[in-house]
């Protein structure tokens, strides 16, 4: 009896990831075929054949560079850009025990905007350091004076001020993207303020395949430390000390996920600029889904967060026609109302 029961528990699972990737292969799919101009699938599948397997079939040199240098990679970038802004909202959302906590409005993003800007504007580091690297330590300069902040204002042991880091956040977020304009306004020429705005606000119309060799890695080794600490996201349910009691290393699995969570906001923001509402709207349609388990909760708002973002890209190719609009501006437009919706929602079950 026990057998068939593990057995019906392995074919669910297996279910479930099969049916995961299918789903993210859809949502790629979907991005690849649908923008400006549409690409017919069979288009698709044989420009990839042509890539991958070494097929000739005769192409449109055009359509095959759009389909395979434009929209295959801004696909695959968005979906794990997607995964990686999810997966950090629930891990900082479990760690802090605030809903509203994420990496835009903890100001980690800021922190990792001003970090790239300032390697990509001033140079800093002489060419040595990389414009992830820049946006890494600048999403952890960031992360470290909130929680000072929030220490220094009363927020008690440890980073579990409720309301105090959420303002200590805001107050992040401003200081950062201050000091990002400043050095924008400062030190940039015309051409150059023009571009980094446009990226800040989200923009995936110069991903290549260099970008989808640094996502997918950075996202995949972030998701699956995450995911590997599932049982310890649960015991910080009940908070820190809780956590403790059950024989949890509190300060290593901070350091841990949380470094895990900096790291893939640092790397997707250097790539695409600073995408909000993502981290904090995806965790919360996941967690009514499936509950408030990690084991469950983890990998289906990755493969939401991924599936929203693929949609929303394709959304700023073809809502205003000839024109592509910042990614950013699509996830504030669908996360706003959701963002209310949450607040509205949380203080009706108060």
């Amino acid at each position: 009896m026990a057998i068939e029961q593990a057995r019906r528990i392995t074919y669910r699972r297996v279910g479930y990831v099969s049916a995961s990737i299918l789903l993210i292969i859809a949502a790629i799919a979907l991005g690849v075929t649908v923008g400006e101009t549409s690409m017919p699938l069979h288009l698709v599948g044989q420009t990839l054949a042509n890539k991958m397997l070494g097929a000739s079939y005769a192409l449109d040199p055009i359509d095959a560079g759009i389909i395979w240098n434009y929209r295959l990679t801004r696909a695959i970038v968005a979906a794990f850009c997607g995964a990686s802004l999810s997966i950090s909202g629930v891990v900082l959302q479990a760690m802090l025990r605030n809903a509203l906590a994420d990496p835009y409005i903890l100001g980690i993003s800021a922190g990792a905007s001003t970090g790239a800007v300032t390697v990509l504007i001033l140079g800093l580091g002489g060419g040595l350091l990389s414009l992830s690297l820049g946006a890494f330590a600048g999403s952890l300069v960031s992360f470290v004076l909130v929680v000072m902040l929030a220490r220094a204002a009363g927020g008690g042991v440890g980073i579990q001020a409720t309301g105090l880091i959420i303002l200590s956040g805001i107050a992040g977020s401003q200081l950062f993207n201050a000091l990002t304009s400043f050095i924008i306004t400062r030190s940039a020429n015309a051409e150059q303020v023009r571009g980094v705005m446009f990226w800040l606000m989200g923009n995936l119309s110069g991903v290549r395949w260099d970008d989808v060799m640094l996502a997918v890695p950075i996202a995949t080794i972030g998701i699956c430390v995450c995911i590997w600490h599932r049982r310890e996201l649960d015991a910080f349910t009940f908070g820190a000390d809780s956590a403790a009691s059950l024989g949890v290393p509190v300060r290593k699995v901070q350091a841990i996920v949380i470094g895990a969570a900096a790291m893939m906001t640092a790397v997707m923001v250097s790539i695409v600029g600073s995408i909000g509402f993502v981290g904090i709207v995806i965790p919360h349609a996941a967690r009514f889904l499936v509950g408030p388990r990690h084991a469950q909760l983890l990998p289906v708002a990755a493969l939401m967060g991924g599936v929203f973002l693929v949609l929303a890209d394709i959304g700023s190719r073809i809502l205003v026609p000839n024109q592509v609009l910042p990614i950013g501006v699509i996830t504030a437009l669908v996360g706003a109302p959701g963002f209310a919706l949450i607040l509205i929602r949380g203080r009706r079950t108060r």
